[in-house]
């Protein structure tokens, strides 16, 4: 079965925020848009699980959009509730105790925790906030600045916004322009060991540069990941709750049709339709094909170009390099209805003793295994705990995921 969607020039693949996003954009400048979703609800990786009288966080348990965005399409009007209050970062300690962080400026209580463990530590602690938010703002505008289209650079329209982003870069000063550049190369323990003493303060901070990513604390590049996650919470604690990223869709969705685009669930697309080279639609599972002028696909780019499209459609070369885009999922997500007496305390519950303890965790992810002492993180919503789970490869080297989930879940 062949159609036209009626007044539809546009077919977004996948109602996630960065499917959502794309369709209130386009719809807004005047394209009609239809986002087609696989799911029975749009929101992708923000909708959280329901446990009927309870819902879990969603993947992400920070849930943010940049704030152009949020301007540009006019969220607030369309419900998003912002909260940008920062809970507190927690790590539990080998004695018994606990550190308690948080990235406030001149937070009595923070510092009081670090000074149990360190007076120099403590000392720093300023100092270290004031380049992580620098750095962090570095990275965020590197985020926002378009990149040239290579090989070939235009260099009339594509110089200014680099040239932009190089002054930002010194206006940091020549130490800070340096330190944030040697950051983003370093290992967490490099990172970290230029900052502080304490091996539980190193360890808690090191735990955002491998944090949804297989690296090890001793891999390089764990810098970047520390600042990119760094600047995604802004700060050490997730920010909001278990509703707030499904306000976020729901705002996405409401400011998509506002512009005239709809949303379709329950309609899996299992092929991107090519003729003469040119996408010209898709095939839903149903066996129903929907024509239309332009295809947005917000499904990663390997099941897209490979699954969707379909290698025989494209040149060998470029197929090559799609098939090596590394894609080493090893989170697992660990939800839990409890009666409410779960014991963790409100915030960013992390296990993450020493930098030592961390890369060992990686080391059987290395080797496609679940690690035996992973690295963890957990925040709770009521009666709901969410486990985030380090390492746990999608690739299995022995047995699979039917028969090792119940022993992850226990």
């Amino acid at each position: 079965m062949t159609g036209v969607a009626p007044g539809v020039d546009t077919l977004i693949v996948g109602a996630g925020h960065n499917g959502l996003v794309a369709g209130a954009c386009l719809a807004k400048a005047g394209r009609t848009v239809l986002v087609l979703e696989a799911r029975e609800t749009p929101g992708g990786q923000l909708s959280p699980a329901d446990f009927g009288n309870a819902f879990s966080m969603p993947l992400h348990a920070s849930a943010r959009l940049r704030p152009e965005i949020v301007r540009e399409l006019d969220l607030a009007r369309h419900g998003l509730v912002t909260n940008d209050s920062e809970t507190p970062y927690v790590a539990p300690l080998p004695d018994g105790g606990v550190l308690r962080l948080s990235s406030a400026p001149n937070d009595t209580a923070t510092l009081e925790s670090i000074r149990r463990l360190s007076a120099k530590d403590a000392a720093r602690w300023p100092d270290f906030l004031a380049f992580m938010r620098s750095a962090a703002a570095f990275l965020d505008a590197a985020y926002a600045t378009g990149m040239p289209r290579l090989p070939k650079v235009d260099w009339s329209n594509d110089g200014l916004p680099l040239a932009s982003l190089a002054l930002k870069l010194r206006r940091l000063g020549r130490r800070d322009m340096f330190r944030v550049i040697r950051s983003l190369s370093m290992t967490a323990v490099e990172f970290t060991e230029e900052w502080f003493e304490s091996e539980a303060l190193k360890a808690a901070v090191g735990a955002l540069g491998i944090h949804g990513v297989t690296i090890g604390s001793m891999s390089a590049g764990a810098g970047y990941v520390l600042v990119h996650n760094w600047r995604n919470r802004g700060g050490l604690g997730h920010r909001g709750g278990a509703g707030d990223a499904q306000n976020v869709a729901d705002a996405l969705v409401k400011a998509l049709q506002s512009h005239g685009g709809r949303v379709r669930t329950d309609a899996p697309v299992v092929q991107i339709v090519v003729d003469g080279q040119r996408a010209v639609g898709v095939r839903l599972a149903s066996g129903e094909e929907i024509r239309a002028d332009r295809i947005v696909s917000a499904v990663d780019p390997r099941r897209t170009l490979l699954g969707l499209v379909g290698a025989p459609e494209l040149p060998p070369e470029f197929v090559w390099h799609t098939q090596s885009i590394r894609m080493r999922g090893s989170v697992a997500k660990v939800c839990a209805l409890t009666d409410g007496r779960h014991g963790l305390p409100e915030g960013t519950v992390v296990v993450a003793p020493t930098l030592k303890y961390l890369e060992r965790a990686y080391d059987a992810a290395k080797y496609g295994e679940v690690s035996e002492h992973p690295y963890l993180e957990a925040t709770t919503a009521g009666p709901v705990v969410s486990i985030h789970f380090q390492f746990a490869p999608y690739a299995l080297r022995h047995g699979d995921w039917s028969t090792l989930r119940p022993a992850l879940e226990h």
